[in-house]
């Protein structure tokens, strides 16, 4: 039986073989997996960069290079590979969940609802997908029908934010619009 090693056991054996193999994709993409592990997000983010770079059909690669960029608040960049992902594979949930995620934060309440629809369609019982559609909806003054993607989501497992509870309260109860996104 193999042992399993440690983050920086792997950080270490994925390295020696990028020295080893520098155009491998793979070895690229695992490094970039183990410095994520780490939270070193920069370090991950040039390993997958480096994987696209050798194989720039290597959708995972951009798939997890948009995600590390998204968790450095880098929304714009996030998207850009985002759409690299969605382009050459278009049914992948995450990618269009991480793509809503961004918008989420630049404020576009109409593309954050674009992606989670899209998500849905993918995949209907994606819980946080279900709860961001949500929020977007809200975000368009749309309770009747972000009170019914909330509660879907309630069900399969994702809890609202006691904020977008009171949110949708206002929005029912006075016909408030209670966001405001973009400029």
């Amino acid at each position: 039986m193999e042992q399993k090693l440690t983050p920086t056991e792997r950080i270490k054996h994925w390295l020696k073989k990028a020295e080893e193999s520098p155009e491998s994709a793979a070895t690229y993409f695992n490094l970039g997996l183990a410095f994520t592990d780490v939270s070193k997000m920069t370090s991950a983010e040039k390993a997958y960069r480096r994987a696209v770079e050798i194989k720039p059909d290597l959708v995972q690669a951009w798939v997890n290079l948009a995600g590390v960029q998204l968790l450095q608040w880098r929304f714009e960049d996030s998207l850009e590979a985002g759409q690299k992902a969605a382009e050459l594979d278009g049914e992948l949930p995450l990618v269009h969940f991480n793509m809503g995620q961004a918008y989420l934060y630049l404020g576009d309440s109409e593309a954050l609802v674009r992606c989670n629809r899209k998500v849905l369609e993918l995949e209907p019982d994606h819980p946080a997908g279900n709860y961001f559609l949500a929020v977007g909806l809200l975000a368009q003054n749309s309770g009747k029908e972000a009170r019914f993607y909330m509660e879907r989501a309630a069900r399969l497992g994702h809890r609202p934010t006691p904020e977008f509870l009171k949110a949708m309260e206002r929005v029912e109860t006075d016909g408030l619009h209670v966001f405001e996104v973009g400029d």
